[in-house]
C-alpha cells in the first residue's frame, strides 16, 4: 500500500487494488497546497476547518465522521471516541480515531488526540502497524505525549503529523523536537511511502518524516 502526505494530518491511504482513502482535508487557510485528490473514502476526525474541507477531495467518496465499525470499498475501517484535549473535550471538544485495515496492514490516525489513551481506548484500537501521529503541542499531544502514546500502541512504523513546517503560521512545534525523544528518524526526499507486511517483519521500529507536496 502507499501512504502520501499532503501536510498537516491530510493523508492518501491507496491499497494495492486501487481503493482511496483522504484523511483529514484542510482549507487553504492552513497554509499547504489544497491537494487535487480524488477518493473513494473520506474520515474526519473533528469538526475543525484544517481538519474537516472535505470539498476538497473529488469523485463522490462515502464521508465517515462518527465513532463506529464500517466496511466500505474492501477496507475495514473503525472510529474510535477520544478527545482533542486533556480535559474531556471541554477545551477543544472530541475527537475521533481512526483504525484503517488494508492490504493486510493496520493504520491508525489518531487526529488531533489531545491526551494519553485510556485502557478501554487502547483494547479499541488494537494492534497497530503503522501510526500517523501528531507531535506538533499546543492543540494537540505534544513530543512527550506523542512518545507515550507510540509506547502505548507499539507500532512498527511512526509517520509525524501536525507539526510546523515553512507553510504553517499555527504555534506548535516542529518534528526535530519529537525526534529528539525519539533517537532521530528518516527524512524521505518523497511524500509517499510504500509499505507491504513483509516490511513489518523487519526488527525495531521506523520513524519515518514524509515531505509535504
Amino acid at each position: 500500500m502507499k501512504i502520501r502526505w499532503f501536510g498537516h494530518a491530510c493523508f492518501l491511504l491507496e491499497s494495492q487494488i486501487g481503493t482511496k482513502i483522504v484523511t483529514d482535508p484542510f482549507d487553504g487557510s492552513v497554509g499547504y497546497k489544497i491537494p487535487k485528490v480524488e477518493a473513494d473514502v473520506v474520515t474526519v476526525s473533528h469538526d475543525h476547518y484544517d481538519h474537516n474541507y472535505v470539498e476538497a477531495v473529488q469523485g463522490d467518496p462515502t464521508i465517515i465522521k462518527a465513532p463506529g465499525v464500517y466496511n466500505t470499498c474492501g477496507v475495514s475501517i473503525k472510529g474510535v471516541s477520544s478527545y482533542h484535549d486533556e480535559a474531556k473535550g471541554a477545551k477543544r471538544g472530541p475527537n475521533i480515531i481512526f483504525v484503517f485495515e488494508m492490504d493486510g496492514i493496520r493504520i491508525c490516525h489518531v487526529g488531533d488526540l489531545g491526551h494519553l489513551l485510556t485502557k478501554h481506548q487502547e483494547e479499541e484500537i488494537g494492534k497497530i502497524d503503522v501510526l500517523l501521529l501528531p507531535v506538533g503541542g499546543t492543540f494537540t499531544l505534544d513530543a512527550e505525549g506523542a512518545v507515550a502514546v507510540m509506547e502505548q500502541l507499539l507500532p512498527k512504523v511512526v509517520i509525524p503529523m501536525h507539526f510546523k513546517t515553512p507553510a504553517v503560521s499555527m504555534p506548535i512545534d516542529p518534528v526535530e523536537k519529537f525526534l529528539e525523544k525519539v533517537g532521530g528518524g528518516e527524512f524521505l526526499e518523497s511524500n509517499t511511502l510504500e509499505i507491504t507486511e513483509k516490511d513489518l517483519k523487519q526488527e525495531g521500529r521506523r520513524i519515518v518524516v514524509l515531505k509535504y507536496e
